[in-house]
């Protein structure tokens, strides 16, 4: 708990056009890595446009570690097939958290992050005041596939007792 800074809530929205990896259709799922953390998403069944709407909470202790989110299609009698993957870092979120956001008003853009080479956003990333809580939303073009993109939002979780930022 020394170390905690606090949770990042990764609500993991939606896929769009994922590939197909069984015969017309695939059944993905999420699995989202940060360190040696793990979590992932329920599989959805014969989807390649699936709507999780999951939330999955991890605990940062460092932000300049990369979070790594893996697609895969899930399959019953042989292994899982890889489905894309992206990466991304929180760094520029954690800064527009540490502003001083006294009287802006919700709605209010706090930066923007454009696709590019050192990225894996498929279009320009916005972080922004909602209800007084810090949002970004991120769409992901998945590597090391032939399509599929991932929809995220990322929402900060203040923990008493831990160090914050």
């Amino acid at each position: 708990m020394d170390n905690l800074l606090g949770l990042l809530r990764i609500r993991v929205k939606r896929g769009v056009n994922l590939a197909v990896r069984d015969v017309r259709s695939s059944d993905p799922y999420v699995v989202v890595k940060m360190g040696r953390q793990k979590l992932k998403t329920r599989v959805i069944k014969k989807d390649v446009n699936p709507e999780w709407n999951e939330d999955l909470t991890l605990s940062i202790t460092d932000p300049s570690v990369p979070i790594k989110l893996k697609v895969y299609d899930h399959d019953t009698f042989s292994k899982d097939d890889k489905m894309g993957d992206a990466e991304f870092d929180i760094r520029t979120y954690i800064e527009a958290l540490k502003m001083n956001l006294g009287e802006i008003p919700s709605g209010t853009i706090l930066s923007r992050l454009q696709p590019g080479r050192n990225n894996c956003l498929a279009e320009e990333s916005t972080i922004y005041l909602n209800e007084g809580k810090v949002v970004q939303d991120l769409c992901f073009r998945l590597r090391n596939v032939e399509r599929g993109e991932v929809e995220i939002q990322l929402q900060w979780i203040d923990l008493p007792g831990s160090k914050g930022l």
